[in-house]
């Protein structure tokens, strides 16, 4: 399938390490020019010289998304380096378990202050900064990377963001979709990346077993026996910030390996 997305122009947050940049590549792949996000310098060159291999225009760019100013300047620098924006995607944001280990009754302010400022209005700053490029041209492809701890309850900081970063996709979709901008969230699960070595170190010396058992176990996790990795959850944002996905508006798409035991609807 030619997902027709040869010569548009992305944005990608969060995007020099993970699935920030699993989608960057994925995107440069499929011959976009991409505009890749982040508060370190150092790794995002980095990653843009990973990226450099595509062939296509790769333009790192500094910014940090809990500040408007920054948001704004660096969505000016994409469009001064590009020629504009056709397509957004939101993957700034911590690790859901980063410092969210407390209980629900005992999680502090600051806390979901924090994840708040990053993942949420983060994200809505980025949104509110390319949605008038994209109205104005009467285009464009906003995608949410969130997360599958917004179906459950285990960690209420990773739950409440997600379900708001969810709702927000939804607001979004409503407003700006009859202006041609289509509006999604996507949730992956456990992903590997480049955390994934130590996450299963930890959790076999926690569990008292080898780390070939902890990442099995970390498989039996989702209903294809393994974790996904953060190239495949990239196939999936590729798709839904292409012209193809027009059907797919406001709507979550988990992108977990499938959850045991559970129906969505």
């Amino acid at each position: 399938m030619d997902l027709q997305l040869t010569g548009k122009r992305a944005v990608v947050t969060g995007g020099s390490r993970g699935i920030g940049l699993a989608v960057a590549a994925a995107l440069a792949a499929e011959g976009c020019d991409v505009a890749i996000v982040s508060r370190g310098k150092e790794a995002l060159d980095e990653a843009a010289a990973r990226l450099a291999a595509h062939g296509t225009r790769i333009v790192p760019l500094v910014a940090d998304t809990t500040d408007d100013g920054s948001v704004r300047a660096m969505v000016d620098a994409a469009v001064t380096a590009l020629g504009g924006v056709d397509i957004l995607v939101n993957a700034a944001a911590k690790p859901a378990s980063a410092g969210a280990g407390a209980g629900a009754s005992s999680t502090g302010d600051d806390l979901m202050r924090e994840q708040f400022e990053t993942k949420v209005l983060g994200y809505l700053r980025c949104a509110r900064a390319v949605a008038p490029l994209m109205t104005a041209q009467g285009w464009g492809r906003i995608v949410n990377v969130s997360g599958l701890n917004a179906r459950g309850s285990s960690s209420l900081v990773g739950s409440v963001r997600n379900v708001a970063v969810a709702a927000m996709t939804a607001a979004l979709a409503d407003e700006l979709g009859p202006q041609g901008v289509n509006v999604t969230v996507v949730h992956p699960g456990l992903t590997v990346t480049e955390r994934t070595p130590g996450m299963i170190a930890a959790k076999a010396e926690a569990d008292g077993t080898s780390e070939e058992e902890a990442e099995r176990a970390l498989g039996r996790t989702t209903t294809v026996g393994r974790m996904i990795t953060a190239e495949e959850v990239a196939d999936v944002v590729a798709f839904l910030a292409s012209p193809r996905s027009v059907a797919i508006n406001g709507d979550a798409v988990a992108a977990g390996g499938g959850q045991p035991g559970v129906t969505y609807y």
